[in-house]
């Protein structure tokens, strides 16, 4: 199996409804995402999957939240803007994209240096 993988970031502010601690206040991070996808041949010129498309992909998802405040963009108007909740919402905007031969292995979101959430389907 091939895994291929491709980081981004974007900035945004969120607030966790619920939490009890600092989190509860409106805050900001440098979100880093990285998608895995996974593949089990590669095509007729030796490659699973264009880095560029993937990229693309992902910059055009990432772009709905950067700079602004998760908790008023869809559907963490209603969902807390946790780092797990938003590495599934992130797949499950992707994953239509990826089919056939290719597909999701995992997606990471990065809120800190040290401290991620990570969605693996299935």
């Amino acid at each position: 199996m091939y895994l291929l993988a491709v980081e981004k970031s974007f900035e945004a502010a969120h607030y966790l409804r619920g939490y009890k601690g600092k989190c509860e206040n409106l805050h900001g991070h440098r979100f880093k995402v990285v998608v895995r996808l996974k593949a089990e041949e590669l095509n007729g010129i030796g490659i699973a999957y264009d880095f560029t498309d993937l990229k693309k992909d992902m910059a055009d998802i990432l772009a709905r939240y950067d700079h602004g405040c998760l908790n008023d963009v869809e559907p963490f108007d209603k969902i807390n803007p946790s780092s797990e909740n938003i590495a599934r919402t992130i797949y499950d905007q992707l994953k239509p994209l990826y089919s056939g031969s290719v597909g999701i292995e995992s997606i990471e979101v990065w809120e800190s240096p040290e401290s991620c959430a990570v969605y693996k389907p299935g």
